[in-house]
C-alpha cells in the first residue's frame, strides 16, 4: 500500500474516484473542497493498493487502476491535528464498492502512520460519511476507528425519510399545507443565475437564524452564489411565495439518491400559514419521489451542544427518522502503539506482558466476520428464541453427535436444569445424592445444591486431576441417583469404567463439559459420553461467546423437552406455564457468534495441542510437575495447561515479575468454601494438594511462538 498526498495536478483523478466510490458526494469533489483552501491547509491523501518497488515517491510508478481510496483532510498545525475535513459536514474515507473491512483496517492504519511520520500529527478528528450516502452498507471505517481506540466527541442528529418505505404522505401535515394554499401561497424555484432571488431569500434566512436560533449561516451569500454557479445541478433553492414575497424556503444539496435540505427558513407569515409544510410535501411527493432518502438536516444548535426538539418534531411529522452525523477523535500515538504491540509483541518500554488469556486478541482473530455477524443479528430485529438459536442447536448437536442441543443462558443453569428435569421425570426426592469431583469448580456442585439434591464429593486421581473411577463405587448408596463427571482442564474423564458402574447401579451419568469442547474419548465427543451434558460458553472457554451462554446436549427426547420448557419460564407455549421454570435463554447474538466460532473450534483445539506439546517438551525444570500425557491426543483440548509445584505462590510471583500472567484453578477447594461451611471440617487430601500446588500457564490458540518461548525460558530459569 502506498500513500501519496493530493496535489492540484491530480484534481481530475480525485474527482473521477469520488464519482465511482461507494460513498462519495459532490461535497467531496475538489471544486467544493478547494473553495475552503483559503481557510484550511489541505492534507488530503490518495491510497494505492500496490507498493512502489524501492519505497520512494515516484508518482508515475502508480496508475489510476491501483487507486483504492482517497481521504479528504486538512491540517491544524497549532494543535497537531488532522481533520476530515473542517470545511465539510462529513468527510471520511472514500473507498471502492468492492473494498473489504480488512482492507479498510489496513488503510486506516497506514493513514495514521503517514500523518504521524510526515506531519508529527498527534490527533485525528474523523467525521464518517453517513450510511445514506453509501451504495453499500458503510461500517468498515467505523470498525477501523473502534480498533484505533476512537472516542465519540460530537453527535449531530439529522432527520431523514427513507423513500423506500414512505409513510402515507396524504395525511402527513396536510392540514397546514392546505391552509397555505387557501391563503395564496405557492411554490417556486430559483432559476440558474437568479442572484436577486438568492439575496432576497438570504435576508430572510439571516433574520430567522438570528431571531430564533441566535446563529448565522455558515456561508455568506456571496459564497453561496459561487457554489451554486459551480454546482448548478447539485445545489438548488426552493421557495414558497405569497404575493411574490418569499415566505419560506430551503437550499437542497442533491447527490445520486439523497436530497439534503440545508438553510431552511420560514418567516412569520410562513410560520402562521404552514409554508414549509407545503414545500416539504411537494419536495417529498413530487420532486424527490425517485430518490432513496430526503435528509432534513441536523437539529443541533450552538455547535452541536443543543438539540432543538421543536425542529425534530416538525421533521418527524413527515415520517423522518434519526440519522447521526458523528465526529470521532483518535489519539494517533496510542492507536499506532497498540497496533504495533499486538502485531509484534513489543511495547515502547520493552517486552509486553504475556497475558494468561488475551480475549481481545482472540476476538480480533475472528474479525471482520464477527462484527458482521453481530451487526446482522442486531439489524434483523429478532433477539431471543429465533433462527440463530435454531441454527446453533442443529450445528452443535451435529458436532457433538447428539440428537438434541438446547441453548441456555449459562452452563450452571444447564447442569441445574438437567438435574431438575431428571428429578421430575424419575421422581427423585430432595436430598438424593449426586457424586461429583471434590476438586471441580464450585459451579458443578452448586448445580446439585440448586436442584435440592445432595452433592457427594469424590477424590480425583493426582496424575490427571480427574474423578477417580475406583473411588466412585465406594460412595454409591441407595440414595445415589447420578454421577457428574467433570472433564477438567480440557481432558476427558475415563468414561468406560464410569459408564459400566452407572449401568450396574442404574445411575445417570451427567457430563460437565465447560472445559472440554471438542475433546474425544474412543472416537466420541464430550457432550455425548453420558446421558446428558451441561456446557458453558463463558468467553474464556475453548468455544466462547461474547458473554454468558450455555447448552444441554442429550439423546433423551423427554429430557430435551423438559429442559427446553424449563429454561423458558416452564412454558412450551406463551403464557402457559407447566412448571416452575427459569429464565435461562441464549440470546440470538451469542448463538450467531458461537455458530461462527464453532467452524474453527477443531483448528483452535489443534493449535492448543501444539502449544501444549511445546510446553511439555520445552519445560525441563525438575521443580515443576507437568501434566501427564494422554494415550490419544484427541482426549485433551488443553483448555488449561496445569503445572504443579510445592512453592506455587512463589513461582507465580516470579513469573509475574517477568511479565508472565498466570491463574490458579482453583485456590480454594469446594469443601473449604464458606458457601459449604458444613464441609469445612472434612479432609480431601488429594484435592487439597492439587488446590495448593496447581498453576495454569498462559494458553490460547492465538499465542505467538515468541510468547511461548518466553514462558518456557522463565520456567526453566526458576529456582526456589
Amino acid at each position: 500500500m502506498t500513500i501519496i498526498p493530493y496535489s492540484v495536478y491530480r484534481k481530475e483523478t480525485w474527482d473521477a474516484f469520488v464519482e465511482m466510490s461507494k460513498n462519495g458526494t459532490f461535497l467531496l469533489k475538489r471544486s467544493f473542497m478547494d473553495y475552503h483552501s483559503d481557510r484550511f491547509f489541505d492534507c488530503s491523501l490518495f491510497i494505492y493498493a500496490n507498493t512502489l518497488p524501492d519505497g520512494e515517491f515516484k508518482e508515475k510508478g502508480l496508475t489510476t487502476k491501483d487507486l483504492v481510496a482517497v481521504f479528504p483532510a486538512n491540517w491544524d498545525k497549532e494543535h497537531y491535528t488532522v481533520y476530515s475535513h473542517q470545511g465539510l459536514t462529513y468527510g471520511g474515507l472514500l473507498v471502492l464498492p468492492e473494498v473489504t473491512q480488512k482492507e479498510v483496517l489496513d488503510m486506516m492504519h497506514a493513514i495514521l502512520l503517514y500523518y504521524r511520520d510526515m506531519m508529527q500529527a498527534q490527533r485525528l478528528v474523523y467525521k464518517p460519511i453517513p450510511y445514506i450516502y453509501s451504495s453499500l452498507p458503510s461500517g468498515e471505517d467505523l470498525y477501523a476507528l473502534f480498533r484505533a481506540g476512537a472516542q465519540l466527541s460530537r453527535r449531530l442528529v439529522s432527520t431523514c425519510i427513507s423513500m423506500k418505505n414512505p409513510m402515507k404522505m396524504s395525511t402527513l401535515r396536510v392540514r397546514q399545507a392546505k391552509k397555505a394554499v387557501e391563503h395564496g401561497f405557492y411554490i417556486d424555484r430559483m432559476t440558474e443565475g437568479d442572484t436577486q432571488t438568492l439575496h432576497e431569500y438570504w435576508q430572510l434566512l439571516e433574520h430567522v437564524l438570528k431571531t430564533y436560533h441566535n446563529a448565522t449561516p455558515t456561508h455568506t451569500v456571496q459564497e453561496m452564489e459561487v457554489l451554486m454557479e459551480q454546482f448548478p445541478r447539485n445545489i438548488r433553492l426552493y421557495i414558497v411565495r405569497h404575493e411574490k414575497r418569499i415566505a419560506a424556503g430551503c437550499i437542497v444539496f442533491e447527490w445520486r439518491k439523497v436530497a439534503h435540505m440545508q438553510y431552511i427558513a420560514s418567516g412569520e407569515e410562513g410560520r402562521t400559514y404552514g409554508a414549509l409544510d407545503l414545500l416539504f410535501r411537494h419536495l417529498i411527493n413530487e420532486r424527490y419521489k425517485q430518490f432513496e432518502y430526503v435528509d432534513f438536516g441536523t437539529s443541533n444548535e450552538d455547535g452541536g451542544r443543543y438539540l432543538n426538539e421543536g425542529l425534530i418534531f416538525q421533521k418527524e411529522g413527515f415520517g423522518g427518522r434519526a440519522v447521526c452525523y458523528d465526529t470521532y477523535e483518535v489519539n494517533i500515538a496510542n492507536a499506532i502503539s497498540e497496533d504495533k504491540e499486538q502485531a509484534t509483541g513489543e511495547a515502547t518500554n520493552g517486552k509486553c506482558p504475556v497475558k494468561y488469556l488475551d480475549l481481545k486478541r482472540i476476538t480480533n482473530s475472528f474479525e471482520p466476520k464477527l462484527t458482521a455477524e453481530v451487526s446482522r443479528v442486531v439489524q434483523g430485529g429478532w433477539y431471543l428464541l429465533g433462527k440463530e438459536n435454531k441454527r446453533f442447536s442443529e450445528d452443535f448437536a451435529a458436532y457433538c453427535g447428539t440428537k438434541f442441543c438446547i441453548p441456555t443462558g449459562n452452563g450452571l443453569d444447564a447442569l441445574t436444569m438437567i438435574l431438575l428435569a431428571y428429578k421430575r421425570m424419575h421422581k427423585w426426592k430432595d436430598g438424593d445424592e449426586v457424586i461429583v469431583p471434590s476438586n471441580t469448580y464450585i459451579a458443578s456442585i452448586l448445580a446439585v445444591s440448586r436442584a435440592r439434591l445432595q452433592p457427594v464429593l469424590c477424590e480425583p486421581r493426582l496424575e490427571d486431576y480427574l474423578i477417580d473411577p475406583c473411588r466412585i463405587g465406594e460412595l454409591i448408596t441407595e440414595r445415589t441417583r447420578a454421577i457428574m463427571v467433570v472433564h477438567l482442564y480440557g481432558r476427558v474423564c475415563d468414561m468406560k469404567p464410569i459408564n459400566e458402574l452407572a449401568t450396574a447401579h442404574g445411575l445417570k451419568v451427567i457430563e460437565d463439559v465447560a472445559q472440554a469442547h471438542g475433546a474425544c474419548y474412543e472416537g466420541i465427543r464430550a457432550g455425548h459420553l453420558g446421558d446428558a451434558a451441561g456446557i458453558s460458553f463463558y468467553p474464556g472457554k475453548n468455544l466462547g461467546a461474547l458473554g454468558d451462554a450455555g447448552c444441554v446436549t442429550t439423546d433423551d427426547g423427554e429430557l430435551a423437552e423438559q429442559v427446553r420448557s424449563m429454561c423458558n419460564y416452564g412454558s412450551r407455549e406463551k403464557y402457559a406455564n407447566e412448571m416452575k421454570g427459569l429464565n435461562s435463554r441464549m440470546d440470538e447474538i451469542q448463538a450467531a457468534v458461537l455458530c461462527l466460532k464453532l467452524k474453527r473450534l477443531d483448528a483452535d483445539n489443534e493449535a492448543r495441542r501444539r502449544m501444549a506439546q511445546a510446553y511439555s517438551k520445552g519445560i525441563t525444570n525438575p521443580l515443576i510437575t507437568l501434566p501427564a500425557p494422554t494415550a490419544d491426543p484427541l482426549q485433551n483440548v488443553w483448555h488449561i495447561y496445569p503445572i504443579r509445584t510445592p512453592e506455587r505462590d512463589h513461582l507465580r510471583e516470579y513469573l509475574a515479575a517477568t511479565g508472565i500472567e498466570t491463574v490458579v484453578h482453583y485456590p480454594i477447594p469446594p469443601h473449604r468454601q464458606q458457601a459449604y461451611m458444613e464441609w469445612n471440617d472434612r479432609t480431601y487430601r488429594i484435592s487439597e494438594r492439587i488446590h495448593r500446588e496447581i498453576l495454569s500457564l498462559p494458553m490460547s490458540p492465538v499465542m505467538r511462538d515468541d510468547e511461548i518461548a518466553r514462558v518456557i525460558e522463565a520456567l526453566n530459569t526458576y529456582n526456589v
